[in-house]
């Protein structure tokens, strides 16, 4: 293999670990390791379908990275003042504390505004609770997805 191949073998490795790194998009990375892969090869490998369906795969991870959570708020019930205040906020600690900030802004924001909208502790903690682990989850699938292209490029590259 090409030394520029390794390279775009290693981006998308990178692309792993931007899935656990915050603000570094991990699907991004993986979608242009394929791409740059497929490219170093002229085209030749892999086939226009597999990157298709890896590059597929990368797209959808983005989509998680930046929906997950939110659509997790939603599902707990949270309304959609709630999860907006909620991300702004997270971001903002997110810079200040990192990933740590970044949980927590998003949990106390979300119970702190749904409990200033309803007056339900009960209700505030189920919907913070349900958008902390809605981002912690959306990091485990990120994690999966981003794998699933790296091992399927190494095959390529294997095989």
């Amino acid at each position: 293999m090409e030394p520029l191949g390794w390279l775009f073998l290693a981006l998308a490795a990178l692309g792993v670990a931007g899935s656990v790194l915050p603000l570094v998009p991990g699907g991004l990375l993986s979608v242009a390791g394929v791409a740059g892969y497929w490219w170093s090869t002229g085209f030749a490998e892999p086939s226009a379908l597999v990157v298709a369906a890896l590059v597929s795969v990368g797209v959808l991870t983005m989509l998680v990275d930046y929906f997950g959570g939110a659509i997790a708020a939603r599902a707990g019930g949270a309304s959609a003042v709630t999860t907006g205040v909620a991300v702004v906020v997270g971001l903002l600690l997110l810079l200040l504390a990192g990933p740590v900030g970044f949980l927590v802004g998003i949990a106390a924001t979300v119970f702190a505004v749904e409990f200033a909208q309803h007056a339900d502790t009960e209700r505030g903690l189920r919907v913070a609770l349900y958008a902390t682990v809605g981002v912690l989850a959306s990091t485990v699938v990120q994690v999966i997805l981003t794998g699933s292209v790296l091992v399927v490029l190494v095959l390529v590259v294997v095989i």
